[in-house]
C-alpha cells in the first residue's frame, strides 16, 4: 500500500482542510472559553426544512439581521464571539446549525448544495428576514452562493465571504490547477472514516495561531467532534465537487471577502482573490498573518469589519468595469 492510500499529499491536504474549521485542536481539553456575557437565545420560531429536517438556531439581539453560516464540521456556536458582541451593538445575530451539525437533526440525506441552500431559505423564510447580511465561513460560501442562484436576493442586502473555499476545488478540463477528485475520495476513506479525531489533532497548527490558547483549541475541537460522520463525509463530497465560478459572476449584491494571508487551509490566491475577481464589485480585505479560523483568532477586528460593512449604504454593482474600479485589497 502506498503512502497515498493512507493519507493525501501535502498539497491535497491544504485544499482538503479548506472544508472549514477542521484544523481545530491539539491537547486534551480543560475548559471551554465561552463569551462571558453571551445573551440568552430567543426562541422565536421553530425552523423546519422542506424535507422535515429540524434546524436549531440562535437568535440574539434586535436590529438589522445578520445571518451566520459556519464552515465544515462547525456548528452555530462557532460564531459565539461575533454574535455575543454584535448583538449588543444594534444587530440581530442569527446563526443556525447545518443539518448533521450541532443540535440540528442529522438525516441520512440532504447534504448536497441545493438542499443546503434550501435550508438557508427555510431559515430566512421562517423568520421572515429582510435586508439581511449573510456571513459565511469556508464551505458556507457555497451555500450562500447557491441560495442566491436559486432564490435571488429579495431578502439579502449584502454578503460577506470569510476565508471561502476555492470556487472550484477539483481538477476539470477548464480548471487544470484543481486537485484530482480521487485524492478527495482517499481523504474520505482513509482519514475521515478511519480516525477523524486524530486528524483534527494532527492538523491543529495552521487553523489557529501560535498564540491561541490551548483552551480555545480544545473548545473548537470539541465543537467539531459533535458533528455527524455522515454530514462530515457528505459535505466534504459536495464541497470538493462544486463549481461556483459561473454563479459567482451573477451576484448583484454588495460583497466583501475577508481572508488571512497565512491561511493554510484555503490559500488566499486560490480562494479569496478568486472570489473577489469573480463577483462584480467585490471588495477584498486581507488580514496580515491571519489563519483560516479568523473568527477565533481575530475577534475584535472581524467584528469591527462586520459592523462597518453592515453600516455601509447599499449600492448594487452596475457592471464588471464598475466592480473592478471599486475593488481593492486592504492589508494591515
Amino acid at each position: 500500500m502506498t503512502a497515498l492510500a493512507h493519507q493525501p499529499s501535502r498539497r491535497a491536504m491544504t485544499l482538503l482542510t479548506s472544508l472549514g474549521a477542521a484544523l481545530a485542536a491539539a491537547a486534551p481539553s480543560t475548559a471551554a472559553p465561552r463569551p462571558a456575557s453571551a445573551p440568552v437565545a430567543a426562541a422565536r420560531s421553530p425552523i423546519v426544512a422542506r424535507d422535515g429536517t429540524r434546524l436549531f438556531h440562535r437568535d440574539w439581539g434586535e436590529g438589522r439581521p445578520v445571518v451566520f453560516l459556519a464552515g465544515w464540521g462547525l456548528p452555530s456556536e462557532a460564531w459565539a464571539y461575533q454574535a455575543a458582541a454584535l448583538s449588543e451593538q444594534g444587530l440581530r445575530c442569527i446563526a443556525y446549525d447545518r443539518r448533521g451539525h450541532g443540535r440540528s437533526d442529522a438525516p441520512g440525506r440532504g447534504y448536497d448544495y441545493d438542499t443546503l441552500a434550501d435550508d438557508l431559505a427555510a431559515v430566512l423564510d421562517t423568520l421572515d428576514l429582510k435586508d439581511v447580511v449573510l456571513v459565511g465561513h469556508s464551505m458556507a460560501g457555497g451555500e450562500i452562493t447557491r441560495y442566491l442562484s436559486r432564490n435571488g436576493d429579495r431578502r439579502v442586502a449584502k454578503v460577506l465571504y470569510l476565508a471561502p473555499m476555492g470556487p472550484c476545488p477539483a481538477r476539470r478540463p477548464d480548471n487544470p490547477a484543481g486537485v484530482d477528485p480521487a485524492i478527495f475520495e482517499q481523504f474520505r476513506r482513509h482519514v475521515l472514516l478511519r480516525d477523524y479525531p486524530r486528524w483534527l489533532e494532527e492538523n491543529s497548527g495552521p487553523f489557529l495561531t501560535p498564540t491561541t490558547s490551548t483552551e480555545m483549541k480544545d473548545w473548537v475541537r470539541g465543537l467539531m467532534l459533535e458533528t455527524s460522520m455522515k454530514a462530515l463525509v457528505e459535505c466534504n463530497r459536495s464541497a470538493t465537487a462544486m463549481d461556483l465560478r459561473d454563479e459567482l459572476k451573477t451576484l448583484r449584491v454588495p460583497t466583501l471577502v475577508i481572508q488571512g494571508d497565512r491561511d493554510a487551509s484555503t490559500p488566499l490566491e486560490a480562494s479569496g482573490r478568486r472570489y473577489a475577481a469573480l463577483v462584480p464589485g467585490a471588495r477584498l480585505i486581507v488580514y496580515e498573518g491571519a489563519p483560516h479560523g479568523l473568527m477565533f483568532t481575530h475577534i475584535e477586528r472581524l467584528n469591527a469589519d462586520i459592523l462597518a460593512f453592515e453600516s455601509l449604504k447599499r449600492q448594487r454593482p452596475r457592471d464588471r468595469s464598475h466592480g473592478l474600479s471599486l475593488r481593492r485589497s486592504d492589508q494591515a
